[in-house]
């Protein structure tokens, strides 16, 4: 088994809000957490603690619950693990604020017999087939929503965890049941990874190549070289600003089961 990771800010005065991890349990397998942090506008958030604490808190349940309870599916895990969350800060934030800090994610976990996997919002989850081919994990809400509707932070805020709107990972349990979820024989996955927003933008944003190639420059390069070609893509003027934001937090996650 081979697994990469790599992380890298948007900007070196910012602190990263992405999250990573990986797990080998003794029991066998594996786990691979990826969180993207959101950004709140002007720092209001409604929490003292910020977007940084709030992903290390859930990304740390979220690990700790996929490679110790195989018994729990992945929504029921990741339901659990926004409650505690919640839980730990409930007492001194502010968690009815619309952008209470919250998280895109995506979690992957195999054993000898299934790869099961659940994303929610825009971060992508990758699988590699035995031949080659590549199937890409998406929850494509936030895609779908015209883009003069995100227009404003009002205009956004109002489809935030809305109906008709997108979904992330904030301070309600019961946004499990919005997450993409699913499960594939063990015997046809022979690699994942899992992408923030910030990485899988070489595919998605600037069209370098299609997800096939995405996992081919990671089994090549690394997460840390797929992540310094989008470094060199964001920092071209001839090319314009991706969308949101010419730089941001990337992170990459590649394993070879």
């Amino acid at each position: 088994m081979r697994i990469d990771l790599a992380s890298a800010p948007g900007h070196p005065e910012r602190p990263n809000e992405d999250w990573l991890s990986a797990a080998i349990p003794a029991s066998g397998g594996g786990v691979l957490v990826a969180l993207d942090g959101v950004t709140p506008p002007r720092g209001e958030d409604g929490c003292v603690h910020g977007v940084p604490w709030f992903a290390a808190r859930l990304g740390g349940r979220l690990t700790e619950l996929s490679g110790s309870r195989r018994d729990m599916p992945l929504d029921r895990i990741l339901a659990e693990a926004v409650r505690a969350t919640a839980d730990a800060h409930r007492e001194t934030c502010d968690l009815s604020h619309v952008r209470t800090p919250q998280a895109t994610v995506v979690v992957v976990r195999w054993d000898e017999a299934y790869v099961e996997h659940l994303v929610l919002s825009d971060s992508v989850l990758l699988l590699e087939g035995p031949g080659g081919e590549v199937t890409a994990v998406l929850d494509d809400r936030l895609d779908r929503i015209p883009r003069q509707a995100l227009g404003s932070v009002a205009a956004t805020d109002a489809l935030r965890n809305a109906e008709g709107g997108f979904f992330t990972a904030a301070a309600d349990p019961a946004v499990a049941a919005r997450a993409v979820t699913g499960r594939t024989p063990r015997e046809r996955v022979r690699a994942v990874a899992a992408l923030t927003d910030g990485a899988s933008r070489w595919t998605d944003t600037f069209g370098e190549g299609d997800w096939a190639q995405c996992l081919a420059v990671l089994r090549k390069e690394g997460a840390e070289g797929l992540i310094g070609r989008v470094r060199a893509l964001e920092s071209d003027p001839d090319r314009p600003p991706a969308r949101y934001k010419r730089h941001d937090d990337a992170s990459a996650a590649y394993a070879e089961l």
